[in-house]
């Protein structure tokens, strides 16, 4: 009997025994240590080897809480909350720009996870952006962008939501292409720019450098090639009028429900879904099954 269907992978009652026995068998590993050592046994790695340990302490934590497992208690619990950035107290404040575009460039696009600058970005999203600071489960690139040493924009990118409707009828793909091939695809999650940086053209002109620069990067840290990108934009906020600029492609609009529904009913607010493919031949390259 199937349990859980979590990130493409069917949960059975028999994978939820061999986890429970895993448990069981390690009493003094952490959550960490165990979704390793669950990831090693199912083999679950990305394509350049290493362990899917984010998304398999993801599914554990789904099965804790609907009550198929039991958990160690978290070694260390965030008093900010999960999944949340506090604000630095220290943050510094920059000069406002008001430039034309070709007044500040050349702009310095640089990836930040794992740096030494990633802690700035993630508090200038929590302080700066209308929707705060979330870390990505999974893969995931972000990109600080400067000018002369001020920072003006960042931008985060992660793996793509599994299931968009107006997306999927607009590459053509099956169901069986979309589980093999939704890795080449990248969400753009988070997009600001900083709001001392008044530069007509900044936002649309960092979208199409981001299409030549997240490619590469993402290949080279993740070991394959993403062909597509896409985002949400709120239509109650926004008109995605930076994206039209850049020449990405209106898809549609999402149903407002969450992968979990189980009502058929708008839950949560609905979408403009915005689409970048990456070369002539993307359909091609994601409709492969074989």
């Amino acid at each position: 009997m199937d349990v859980l269907r979590y990130r493409g992978r069917v949960i059975a009652d028999t994978d939820v025994a061999f986890i429970r026995d895993l448990i069981a068998g390690h009493p003094g590993a952490s959550r960490r240590a165990l979704s390793r050592k669950l990831c090693a046994a199912w083999n679950w790695v990305q394509p350049n080897g290493a362990l899917r340990d984010m998304v398999c302490r993801g599914l554990l934590l789904a099965l804790h809480r609907a009550g198929h497992i039991e958990l160690p208690p978290p070694r260390w619990v965030n008093p900010a909350g999960p999944q949340r950035c506090a604000p630095s107290r220290t943050m510094r404040r920059w000069s406002p720009i008001k430039s034309r575009l070709s007044e500040i460039v050349p702009l310095d696009i640089v990836q930040v996870r794992r740096s030494g600058d990633e802690a700035l970005f993630d508090s200038l999203v929590e302080t700066y952006h209308y929707l705060g600071y979330t870390q990505p489960v999974g893969e995931h690139l972000k990109y600080l962008v400067s000018s002369r040493g001020v920072p003006v924009a960042c931008l985060a990118w992660s793996s793509a939501p599994r299931h968009i409707g107006c997306r999927d009828r607009f590459i053509g793909w099956s169901a069986e292409a979309r589980r093999k091939n939704i890795r080449f695809l990248a969400y753009n999650l988070r997009y600001l720019i900083l709001p001392w940086a008044a530069v007509p053209h900044l936002a649309s002109h960092l979208l199409g450098r981001m299409a030549r620069v997240l490619p590469q990067d993402w290949e080279r840290l993740y070991g394959h090639p993403v062909y597509f990108l896409e985002t949400f934009v709120d239509p109650q906020c926004f008109r995605g009028t930076c994206y039209r600029a850049a020449n990405w492609i209106c898809l549609g609009r999402t149903t407002g429900r969450g992968q979990d529904d189980q009502t058929g009913k708008p839950n949560r607010s609905i979408k403009a879904v915005w689409g970048y493919p990456l070369g002539r031949d993307f359909r091609e390259r994601l409709c492969k099954t074989a």
